[in-house]
């Protein structure tokens, strides 16, 4: 199995777990134990970062799919009663999700031997 591959699953693992986090009841969502904005961030930004891996050669289309995402997670907060949409959260997820696309976007330009295009 090939990185990006292996990249590819957990991007899709990732953004499974952050959907059931964003729309499950409170007292079932996961909690690392540090500020929820970190954590907003940093799961935005590690799935921004495995689905740049995964697929190179559209990084726009990545970066325009979590920021959809992110917009739309936040907004089906609004059909839960227990849930809340909030503008401050909704910018913090856009951002780690930019900057992981964007990080992962430089790890494969620079990665010795890669190119961004697909090899099948």
């Amino acid at each position: 199995m090939n990185v990006r591959r292996i990249a590819s699953v957990l991007a899709w693992l990732l953004l499974g777990v952050i959907a059931y986090s964003t729309l499950s009841p409170l007292d079932l969502r996961p909690h690392m134990g540090s500020s929820v904005q970190i954590e907003r961030f940093g799961a935005f930004g590690l799935t921004g970062l495995m689905f740049a891996i995964a697929y190179p050669q559209h990084v726009l289309a990545v970066l325009a799919a979590m920021l959809a995402a992110a917009i739309g997670l936040e907004l089906t907060q609004m059909l839960a009663a227990d849930r809340h949409a909030r503008l401050i959260d909704l910018a913090v997820k856009m951002a780690g999700a930019g900057c992981g696309v964007g990080a992962g976007w430089l790890l494969v330009s620079l990665w010795p031997g890669s190119s961004r295009k697909s090899r099948a």
